[in-house]
């Protein structure tokens, strides 16, 4: 109820005679109040959100007994998936003591004492609108976002891959700024100097590492500094990647190697010292194709699916060592690594710095996973139906040219970032499906 109700009412009845209330109890509530899922839909309706549609009635629950649902309650592994999924869904734990909450209150002798005041408590869909704008202007913790990288990351010594451009540039200024000790991993030193400048500048601090992560040997000399320099690593980001877009018949060797086998190796390298010191984070960054099986990226899809199913496999392992794993499945973005393709010219894409936020996102809430709207549902789609999803990916590989390069039209066209030349304008219809399917790459 809105706190003005009390006031009101405990000044109307203070002023009372005493003789007509000597002995009453005023118990100030609404008289009629609503359920949790009626309090749900109203603040849904004023925060424009979509309303609860079912609601599952709670003698439902009652058919285990109590003692029973308390014994099981009280197991140290079901205590922990219950804190779990709360805090996946962003839910406190008291808002289930509220709703557990049985007590009758007896409004009789409190409507008595204000009847012909005019004072009643007032509909919550008079008042939702008031409290949800108060949250968006002063409670909502992404007023705060700022801060939290600030507090998440200062003092933290963080690697990122593939931070001389594009996404690894922006969240390598974006970390130093926030204040931690930014490790610098790519291939060309005198790119990665010129990161780590910046980064001072802004007052930060950054480490210049050079290594080739699709050289496996190279990788081990990589770790070993890290780890002596540095005593332990706190946050590894795999963000470097190759792309290749080609049909089925592409080479998968370069590909394995560094979106692959030099990110596995890495995490290999830190993750026992994370798991040492009971604290790290992982953070992969993958692609939106695998959630939606992209024709043409079969190299690339693949490297970034074997990484996702390692993690996934290992994270069981390491969670009670506090060493948390994330997964970024990344739209289409504006880098290095698209350039050579013309056609993504008429995609609509990120920007790097927008990628770079994502990430910065999954390192201050740190799920499990964290991707687009529109990959989502692909993924869920695809495990309802996926014969039907295989026709829309089928339509984009008609309509969307070959690169040159896939073509043979030119030996020398084939990129480290990229496919090569392009393939020539887009038609119409290519561009629409760009624009419907936004963020994927074909």
């Amino acid at each position: 109820m809105p706190v003005d109700f009390v006031p009101r009412a405990l000044d109307h009845i203070a002023h009372q005679p005493e003789s007509e209330l000597s002995g009453d109890t005023f118990h100030l509530l609404d008289p009629k109040p609503i359920s949790m899922g009626e309090t749900v839909n109203e603040l849904a309706k004023a925060a424009g959100a979509p309303q609860l549609a079912m609601r599952i009635d709670a003698n439902l629950s009652n058919i285990v007994p109590a003692p029973v649902m308390a014994g099981i309650q009280s197991l140290p592994t079901v205590k922990a998936i219950r804190a779990q999924v709360l805090s996946d869904l962003d839910i406190p734990p008291q808002v289930l003591e509220h709703r557990d909450f049985k007590c009758d209150f007896d409004t009789r002798d409190a409507q008595r004492a204000l009847r012909g005041s005019g004072i009643a408590v007032p509909p919550l869909s008079s008042y939702a609108g008031r409290l949800w704008d108060y949250w968006e202007r002063n409670l909502d913790p992404d007023l705060f976002r700022e801060r939290s990288l600030t507090l998440t990351v200062t003092d933290k010594r963080v690697v990122v891959t593939g931070a001389s451009s594009g996404i690894g540039r922006e969240l390598s200024l974006k970390l130093g700024e926030a204040g931690a000790e930014v490790g610098l991993v790519s291939r060309t030193r005198e790119r990665l100097e010129e990161v780590a400048s910046e980064i001072s500048e802004r007052g930060g601090s950054a480490h210049v590492r050079p290594a080739d992560l699709s050289d496996l040997e190279d990788i081990d000399r990589l770790a070993q500094e890290l780890l002596s320099e540095h005593d332990g690593i706190d946050i590894l980001v795999n963000n470097a990647g190759r792309s290749i877009r080609r049909s089925v018949a592409a080479s998968y060797d370069r590909t394995m190697r560094l979106n692959y086998f030099g990110a596995l190796k890495l995490i290999l390298a830190l993750l026992p010292g994370m798991r040492e010191r009971k604290t790290g984070h992982i953070v992969n960054v993958s692609s939106i194709g695998v959630q939606t099986n992209t024709p043409r990226f079969s190299a690339y899809v693949a490297s970034k699916s074997a990484l996702d199913a390692f993690s996934r496999c290992i994270a069981p392992e390491v969670v009670s060592d506090n060493v948390k794993i994330t997964t970024v499945y990344m739209p289409l973005v504006k880098t290095p690594m698209i350039a050579p393709t013309n056609i993504y010219d008429a995609f609509p894409t990120l920007a790097p710095d927008e990628a770079a936020q994502m990430i910065c996102d999954a390192l201050m809430d740190k799920p499990k996973r964290m991707a687009t709207r529109l990959g989502t549902f692909g993924e869920i789609l695809y495990a309802v139906s996926p014969k039907t999803v295989d026709l829309v990916p089928n339509t984009a590989y008609k309509i969307f040219p070959d690169s040159k390069a896939a073509k043979g039209e030119d030996d020398k066209a084939d990129s480290t970032d990229g496919d090569g030349s392009g393939g020539g304008e887009m038609s119409s219809e290519a561009i629409a499906m760009a624009y419907l399917m936004r963020g994927v790459h074909f």
